[in-house]
């Protein structure tokens, strides 16, 4: 299935020289549009007339990245957080410590976006045409098994207000139940670092990080996590960082905006039953 979606994405992607315009490739539940793409729209918006193919930073599009430049023979530029020029981008580099820019001078150019890098595009209030593409022919390598949809009432992670997170300190997947409770009376997502993910926690669509999804949200709330570098790389622009560990030396506390030093087992309920009175 993933083939076929591809080549006709790369078809779209063809047609961009034709057009003289901006491909975006969004992310949606079919009947809305993934708050990533939003982002990913407003970079495209900043381009001017160039010839552009956006994917946004999420891991689906990560792995289509490098296929799209492929077929199309350019060099794909990952992660940008600013525009310079319509060829000229601002991308983060070891881990997010140290910036680099980056000239591409190819004619047609494919990057992805870092969405909390830029606001979201408003939904409303514009208007365009649409083109119904033709399907691909199957390729058949590929067959259809099933489809599962895992709707949840909490908001999408990588577009949340507020997070809540946690690592191996929480021990087990069944102690990620106190992050669940939390997170409902702050109408927040939940998140995790890549050691609770690695544990068999949570699944992987959960992890926060260099190599999970990159979170930017009012609120970040770290439970039991220690702190990696790679970890901060994907929550650090937070505006606001609340650090939850039992280890007062544990490197999230160097970030945190503030911190509690104490046993999360006791400090998560005693938060879920005052939030609950209010």
């Amino acid at each position: 299935m993933f083939r076929a979606v591809a080549t006709r994405r790369l078809q779209g992607a063809a047609t961009l020289l034709r057009f003289q315009s901006t491909l975006v490739i969004a992310e949606h539940a079919n009947d809305t549009i993934a708050p990533i793409t939003l982002h990913t729209i407003t970079a495209a918006s900043r381009l001017g007339g160039e010839v552009s193919c956006l994917i946004a930073g999420t891991k689906c599009d990560k792995n289509l990245l490098p296929r799209v430049a492929a077929k199309l023979d350019v060099a794909p530029i990952s992660d940008i957080i600013a525009i310079k020029s319509p060829d000229t981008f601002v991308r983060t580099i070891y881990a997010g410590n140290a910036l680099c820019t980056v000239k591409c001078d190819e004619k047609v150019k494919v990057f992805s976006v870092r969405g909390t890098a830029f606001e979201a595009a408003a939904t409303s209030g514009g208007g365009a045409s649409s083109e119904k593409a033709p399907s691909a022919s199957p390729v058949g390598t590929s067959e259809w098994l099933d489809q599962k949809l895992t709707k949840s009432d909490r908001p999408e992670l990588t577009g949340a207000k507020v997070v809540v997170s946690g690592g191996r300190g929480l021990k087990s997947g069944e102690n990620f139940k106190l992050l669940y409770d939390l997170a409902d009376q702050l109408h927040a997502a939940v998140g995790a670092s890549r050691a609770a993910v690695d544990a068999g926690f949570v699944p992987n669509d959960m992890q926060v990080g260099q190599t999970g999804k990159i979170v930017a949200p009012e609120l970040y709330i770290a439970v039991g996590i220690s702190g990696a570098i790679q970890h901060l790389a994907g929550m650090k622009d937070s505006k606001t960082i609340v650090a939850i560990n039992k280890d007062p030396e544990a490197p999230i506390f160097q970030v945190a905006d503030y911190g509690i030093v104490a046993d999360l087992f006791k400090v998560v309920p005693e938060m879920t039953e005052l939030l609950k009175k209010k």
